[in-house]
């Protein structure tokens, strides 16, 4: 477990807990069925294209705030969405974070880069 993400952007350090979900049970289980989380889930999926990138909030609890990157840890994409919800990134991403709604807003946003400390 890594213990947070720089923004090279800003040159600020965000404290989180990440976890990785770098297989494919993480992947297909992710943050489903948890009541609440305290850390990123951050997806190493290096995607072909764009459907390969989108995602769902089956089976979950709690709202997330999504961020998509590039294969230079850049955010291209943000979104917030509720259980039960898809969404498809407008175009591929190697990486995704999932934060449970609003634990780091104001600290990421488009056009960011960042990289795990």
């Amino acid at each position: 477990m890594k213990k947070g993400i720089y923004n090279k952007t800003t040159k600020e350090n965000i404290n989180i807990n990440l976890k990785y979900a770098d297989t494919y049970f993480k992947r297909l289980k992710g943050l489903m069925f948890k009541k609440n989380i305290d850390y990123g889930l951050v997806f190493i999926i290096k995607a072909k294209n764009r459907f390969s990138s989108g995602i769902h909030t089956s089976f979950m609890k709690f709202n997330i705030d999504v961020y998509f990157l590039d294969e230079n840890l850049k955010i291209f994409d943000i979104q917030t969405l509720k259980p039960w919800e898809k969404y498809t990134p407008l175009k591929k991403a190697d990486y995704i974070i999932e934060f449970e709604e609003n634990k780091i807003k104001n600290k990421l946003k488009k056009g960011d880069e960042i990289e795990f400390i």
